[in-house]
């Protein structure tokens, strides 16, 4: 998609977000905006989105103490917001299913959508799957091969999984050609999955996954009498984190802290986290924190985490980084996967390799927080991660702790 073009003021986080689009793809956005901001607090909107909640993707989901890991750690109490128990396994189908009803009010009948990790994918397959809509998902190719599991699921359910097979083969390609595919069809609605790309889109994400801290927020209060003093979410294009922050920003005693993949370490290509090591620029249509390298070009991206490895960020992460609301900081591969055991190991939990980077800041964050309550997002559950895992200990490329 074509950055160039004329700037809409609408959709900013400070000075993130906006619409750097084609005239093609405005007309489209715009539809996508009005249908919206008509619809997000109608009543009737509401009252089918809560029932779809309620009784197909099994919400309200449960905070739980990590009794065993905080014991084990010696400091701050743990608990987990158990998204890895929605039907699916993940958070996305939150949005999935919001985004799904505005297609439907649309009158579309064809869902395009990207993922990563292959768990939007299999949100966008089921929604289409329930509405009797033809779904098409676009992933890339590295991203087929590290997750077989997930693109079985979702062509159980009808979709159509098509290999990007451009650039590094992973989810910025995926974005690319879903967005080509998109602006050629205009019977098609475009769920996409993060909270990225043009206004109205970091808007609608951030809306439909915000049913996480809401919950959480009153279900924390309830149990422990008070507010977390720390929140920690994954953050890869910032769909669970903002979701996770929302209810949570005008806490002020609340410290709120991203997980970006940190990969391999510092050096360009050898991460993801472009909230720590990038700079301020325009990719798929809006402005945020991107990798970029020494030529000022998107930089290749890594992480061992499918669902985290693009190249840029949600807006209002970044504008929560600007107003020094939240902070971020880089989680390795190994300290992921040694997240991804602990947790294993004392709770009986198997995280997604996504969420266990939030874990991993919890674990290092624990010891020096004694008396005090960390929230993690648990945003998905790894059984899609589990043949990943086991490759890579067949390899010795790691060693299970």
């Amino acid at each position: 998609m074509s950055t160039q073009s004329q700037e809409n003021k609408l959709g900013y986080f400070g000075r993130h977000g906006g619409q750097f689009v084609s005239p093609e793809m405005k007309v489209r956005l715009d539809e996508v905006a009005a249908c919206f901001n008509k619809y997000k607090n109608d009543k009737d909107f509401l009252a089918e989105l809560d029932n779809l909640y309620k009784h197909f993707c099994g919400r309200p989901t449960p905070i739980f103490y990590c009794e065993n890991l905080s014991k084990q750690l010696g400091g701050a109490d743990i608990y987990l917001k158990r998204e890895d128990l929605n039907h699916l396994g993940a958070h996305k189908l939150n949005n999935a299913l919001g985004q799904l009803l505005l297609a439907k009010r649309l009158g579309k009948k064809h869902i395009i959508a990207e993922t990563g990790a292959g768990q939007h994918g299999v949100a966008a397959a089921a929604v289409s799957a329930l509405y009797g809509l033809k779904c098409t998902i676009y992933m890339g190719e590295e991203d087929i091969r590290r997750q077989e599991l997930n693109v079985l699921r979702m062509r159980m359910m009808g979709a159509e999984v098509i290999a990007a097979t451009s650039g590094q083969k992973t989810l910025k390609e995926a974005v690319d050609e879903a967005l080509d595919a998109y602006i050629k069809d205009k019977d098609s609605y475009y769920l996409l999955g993060s909270a990225v790309g043009p206004y109205p889109y970091p808007e609608i994400v951030r809306h439909f996954q915000s049913i996480i801290s809401l919950e959480a927020r009153e279900q924390f209060l309830t149990m422990t009498n008070s507010l977390p003093d720390m929140v920690v979410a994954c953050v890869g294009g910032g769909s669970n984190a903002t979701g996770m922050f929302a209810n949570f920003i005008d806490d002020k005693d609340v410290a709120l802290v991203g997980a970006e993949p940190g990969g391999r370490g510092s050096k360009v290509g050898d991460n993801a986290a472009s909230l720590v090591h990038g700079k301020e620029g325009i990719l798929h249509g809006f402005k945020s924190y991107i990798c970029l390298d020494d030529k000022g070009e998107v930089a290749p991206v890594y992480s061992i985490s499918a669902g985290l490895d693009y190249p840029s960020v949600s807006p209002e992460l970044a504008n929560l980084k600007d107003l020094g609301r939240a902070s971020y900081v880089a989680i390795t591969d190994k300290e992921a996967i040694n997240a991804f055991f602990m947790l294993s190991k004392t709770q009986g939990i198997i995280p997604a390799l996504e969420s266990a980077h939030a874990l991993a800041h919890a674990i290092h964050a624990a010891p020096g927080m004694k008396g005090k309550k960390i929230l993690v997002c648990l945003s998905g559950r790894g059984d899609k991660d589990v043949d990943q895992i086991s490759n890579m200990l067949k390899q010795n490329l790691i060693q299970m702790p």
